[in-house]
Order: structure tokens, then C-alpha cells, then sequence
């Protein structure tokens, strides 16, 4: 879906990144997360503004995203600072996955919003490919020129042109465990697969449920895949797969498939069973995890930095009670795979284009770091601004990789293969965690749902 400039990146990186990750996390054990910063440095976490917005009073903006609860209500303070600072009166629109159905909704009847904010690459060419996006203005690229790489710049890019601006960034490659559940069950936090195998085993014999899974919501389950393939089969074949250039036929396939099989066809491994795991949603795969005292419904939950926000939810504190490592390498290096969310242009005014300009400013995305939960791709973000030190260390990470990371494999496919409820690789993953004895068959359903999208470009 994208040109190789932006997927193609070294092994060598991933690895110095996963070992970055491996000591940053490490600090978790020490209890030194959950608290304000108190190194002297908070003041640098609300840069002294240079940005510069026109005023814009009488106009009125809608943005689209599919943010929910506290997520939706933090990234509502960031407009409000847009609205103070420029006069301009801004509404947040819910929208549903996938977000580019909802958008052709909205455009079909006159509507669209004038900004949105879109989860996948693919998503980002397909709304230009339809002619619903706008390539963003000179000042606005400037904006993003300054504070991001290379490489999250191309991954906005279509054709050369710049349409997204990624405001929202995602660690994918990380699971969360209750200390609880660890410490009585005397498991240690893994850095293989195989260790991972271990530890799950003793928490199972401790009385309680390895892993909580939530497999209602298809994109945790591609999110699992992809960690297991890219360590396993490699960045090159990664980024062969992530193009449909190998088959989902292809033996690395089968193999990272069978290695998810460990864990999800292991009978009482997964919080629920197949069929309970299938009814839950991602946020209450989080919140169960660490609620019910000494007995979780389960002892460890796979998913990117932003569970914190769910963790939030619970009396549970990060640092604590809830402990983070890095996914384990199951094959020579351990994985890491990034997410994010593009903010794009649907309607090309004056107000639209400084909103643009805003959300690939330092000042925006400061303000959500304050409030925890979210990272940010921004370079200029100072490291302070996050509010635990569990957090600092991910977006110190995330932001020393420079270009040197792979995207979602799933967010660069095909909105119809890699983004869409009850179908493409959502289901077949979802039918492969019901049935995980059927590799070959799930192969066969990838590769035929994979053909018909990326032959269709939709």
C-alpha cells in the first residue's frame, strides 16, 4: 500500500530499538512510574510557543475519529486549545470502524468532516485515490517537515504529495501483566518465546488464566500475528507480506501461525475460552486483567502503550500493580511493531488547514502526553511532558528509532482486508483463535480475502 522509502527498514534497528524498549521497561520493576516528573524539567514539558495560528472567529470545524471514552475526552482538551488560541469553534464527530465507510457516509450526503483521523496508510490512499482527500497546505508541511522523521512523514505521503499528519503514535509491541498474579504464581517476565511459554505455565498453575484476549475486536488478534511474524520470519519477509508480494500461502505463515497456535489453542490459556474471548472487547480485555483482587479473570494482556488508558480505568496503578516487558522475540530479536493515527484533510479551508498545522505542532500533542495513555511521534515533544516514567521511557524509544521501524502490517493493507469488522484478516483470525488447528485452512482464507483486496486496491 505504501512505496518502499516507508516500509522498507533495517533489521538492525528493529533490534537496537527492542533492546531500548527492554531496558527502558525494565524501570517498571523499580516502582518508579505512576508519578509527576520530578527531575526539575516540567516546565520544558509545555514548550513556549512559537506556533503561529491565524484567528479564525466564526468558523466552525468537525473531526472524525473512532475515539471512545477517556481517549475521546482527552483529545477534546487539545481542540479546546485550538479553539482558545484562534477563536475557531471545533466539534469532535464518533465515528465507526472502518472509519472510511462512515466517511463515505458522511461525503455521499454532503457532510464530510473537515478533518479526520485515520488509523490505517491504506485508509489515507484510498480517500485520495476517491478524491475525498486534501494534500495538506505548504505551511502546514513545514509544520511537519520540522518536528517528524522521515519516515512518519512518507507514511502520510501519497503519490509524492503530503495528506496525513501522524498526530498519534503506538508501541504494538508490549504486554502488560498484573504483579499480583506474577509474583504468586513466582513467574518472571520473559524475554523469549519460550520463556513466555513458561511463565504462562506457572501462572496457570498458580490458579490463574495466563491471558486475557480480545478477540471481539479483529485488529488485537492481527496485532498478535504480526509481533510473532516480524520476529520470527524477519523485517524483509515482513515487509514482503505487508505488500502482498509472498502469499499468506507461504511457509512463514504457517510458521508464525502454529506459534500463535501455542498459546491460542492451549486448553485454559485464554481468558473465556476461544468463545468467551471472541465476546470480548478490547478495553474490558484490559480492565479484567487487573480487577478481581488475587483472582483476575486473567494474569497478562498483549496490546500497545494505550492500554493505559484502560489500566486508568481500574484501581490498579502502572508501575505497581501493572507491569509492562516487551513483546519476547520469538525468533533472533524481539519484535516491534508501531501504529498511529493520521490526522487528514476533507474539507481544504483556511480553518482546516491551521487545525493541521496544530495537530503537528509540539503545543498539541503535549497536552495529550500530559494526560497519559497516548505517545506521540513528534520529535519535538519534550521527553517530561509524559506523565510516569513507564511512559517516557516508550516515547524515548519510539522516538530514538528515527526512521527505523515497521508499521502495523494490517493498517497498510487494503481497508478491506486489513480493516474492516467480520471480514478479510479480521474474521479469518477470529475463526483461526475458535479453530487454531486449522493453519492451512486459514491460510487458504488470507490468501483468497488478501488476492481480492489488494487486486481491487480497496
Amino acid at each position: 500500500m505504501r512505496s518502499n522509502s516507508s516500509t522498507i527498514r533495517t533489521g538492525r534497528a528493529v533490534t537496537t530499538l527492542a533492546a531500548l524498549m527492554a531496558g527502558a521497561l525494565a524501570l517498571t520493576a523499580c516502582g518508579g512510574s505512576g508519578k509527576k516528573s520530578t527531575d526539575g524539567n516540567s516546565a520544558s514539558a509545555t514548550p513556549t510557543s512559537t506556533l503561529s495560528l491565524p484567528k479564525l472567529n466564526g468558523t466552525t470545524l468537525e473531526v472524525a475519529a473512532v475515539w471512545t471514552g477517556q481517549e475521546q475526552k482527552n483529545f477534546k482538551q487539545v481542540l479546546a486549545e485550538f479553539e482558545k488560541r484562534t477563536g475557531a469553534k471545533v466539534t469532535f464527530v464518533p465515528a465507526q470502524d472502518p472509519i472510511i465507510n462512515f466517511l463515505g457516509s458522511k461525503i455521499a450526503g454532503g457532510q464530510p468532516p473537515d478533518i479526520a483521523l485515520l488509523p490505517q496508510p491504506g485508509a489515507i490512499k484510498q480517500a485520495v485515490q476517491k478524491g475525498w482527500a486534501k494534500p495538506l497546505s505548504a505551511d502546514t508541511v513545514t509544520e511537519v517537515q520540522k518536528n517528524y522523521s522521515q519516515g512518519w512523514q512518507d507514511i502520510g505521503k501519497v503519490g509524492g504529495k503530503q495528506y496525513g499528519v501522524y498526530y498519534k503514535a503506538a508501541n504494538k509491541s508490549l504486554i502488560w501483566y498484573n504483579t499480583k498474579v506474577f509474583e504468586n504464581a513466582g513467574a518472571k517476565e520473559p524475554k523469549t518465546w519460550q520463556d513466555l511459554l513458561t511463565a504462562a505455565q506457572a501462572v496457570y498453575d498458580s490458579g490463574v488464566t495466563p491471558f486475557s484476549v480480545g478477540g471481539a475486536d479483529g485488529w488485537t488478534l492481527t496485532d498478535w500475528f504480526e509481533n510473532v511474524y516480524l520476529s520470527q520470519a524477519g523485517p524483509e519477509k515482513y515487509d514482503q507480506l505487508a505488500q502482498h508480494k509472498i502469499k499468506w500461502t507461504d511457509p512463514s505463515v504457517k510458521q508464525a501461525l502454529t506459534t500463535l497456535a501455542q498459546v491460542w489453542g492451549k486448553k485454559g490459556y485464554v481468558a473465556g475460552g476461544a468463545a468467551g474471548a471472541l465476546q470480548t472487547e478490547f478495553p474490558a480485555s484490559v480492565t479484567q486483567t487487573f480487577t478481581g483482587g488475587d483472582q483476575p479473570k486473567a494474569g497478562m494482556v498483549y496490546e500497545g502503550d494505550f492500554v493505559q488508558v484502560n489500566i486508568g480505568e481500574t484501581k490498579a496503578k502502572v508501575g505497581t500493580d501493572a507491569k509492562v516487558f516487551p513483546f519476547p522475540a520469538v525468533g533472533s530479536t524481539a519484535p516491534v511493531v508501531s501504529g498511529g493515527d493520521a490526522a487528514v484533510v476533507f474539507k481544504d479551508s483556511k480553518g482546516a488547514q491551521a487545525l493541521a498545522k496544530f495537530l503537528a505542532s509540539p503545543d498539541a500533542a503535549t497536552i495529550q502526553a500530559k494526560l497519559g495513555g497516548y505517545l506521540s511521534p513528534n520529535k519535538s515533544v519534550a521527553n517530561s511532558a509524559y506523565p510516569n516514567e513507564v511512559q517516557r521511557k516508550i516515547a524515548q524509544a519510539l522516538i530514538a528509532s528515527g526512521d527505523d521501524f515497521r508499521f502495523d502490517m494490517s493498517d497498510q493493507a487494503p481497508q478491506a482486508f486489513g480493516g474492516t469488522p467480520g471480514k478479510g484478516e479480521w474474521k479469518d483470525l477470529q475463526d483461526f483463535l475458535q479453530n487454531p488447528k486449522d493453519v492451512a485452512g486459514t491460510q487458504a482464507k488470507l490468501e483468497k480475502d488478501a488476492a481480492a483486496a489488494y487486486g481491487s486496491g480497496s
